[in-house]
């Protein structure tokens, strides 16, 4: 089952990954368009090689048009990309001033505790995103500039949340075990600390 988890943590985490080296890519592909639109604009350019200049403009050469929307919409699923293998791998941060000084066998359970209240709150915010999509989808609303329909980028935050369900869920299930057993299966080891 372990496996599996991992398997599907990874994979979301690989897609947002592409998502975010796509979205570089695109900042970077606009910030340069419009650098180098804005010198083929200039007085210089213009004085000296207007022709050259205009036939370069003609190509299209500027800011990538609705690069704001994609790293909008592109952000928001990544960021449901990356949760599942974060949770898994143990990686969000904790602070243990207090917890450091307990018992194995109350950290235990506080952390059981923790994966309790983790999974409500994934379950909520999947909810709340299937409200949302459906929401979108009934009216058709669009993103303002490209026109894209709303409800795609939310119907893949909700795939994404749905599997951070899934792995919360399962990661209940171990801190279950290691409560009820009073030992670690997945240990601390891996968290944060700051």
């Amino acid at each position: 089952m372990h496996a599996a988890m991992i398997a599907l943590s990874r994979t979301l985490a690989i897609l947002g990954g592409v998502i975010l080296s796509g979205m570089i890519l695109m900042t970077c592909l606009s910030i340069a368009g419009r650098q180098l639109a804005a010198l083929l604009n200039s007085a210089a350019v213009q004085d000296t090689m207007p022709a050259l200049a205009n036939a370069v403009l003609g190509w299209g050469i500027g800011r990538v048009f609705g690069d704001f929307e994609m790293i909008e919409l592109g952000m928001a699923i990544a960021v449901f990309c990356f949760l599942p293998y974060c949770h898994i791998t143990i990686g969000h941060a904790r602070v243990n001033i207090f917890t450091s000084a307990l018992p194995d066998r109350v950290n235990r359970w506080l952390r059981l505790l923790i994966e309790a209240a983790f999974v409500m709150t994934l379950v909520l915010i999947a909810w709340r995103l299937s409200v949302g999509m459906s929401n979108r989808l009934r009216t058709g609303q669009t993103t303002f500039l490209l026109e894209w329909p709303l409800w795609i980028p939310y119907a893949a935050c909700l795939v994404a949340a749905c599997a951070a369900v899934l792995v919360a869920a399962y990661m209940l299930g171990v801190r279950l075990a290691e409560a009820f057993g009073n030992r670690d299966i997945i240990g601390e080891e891996q968290e944060a600390e700051h």
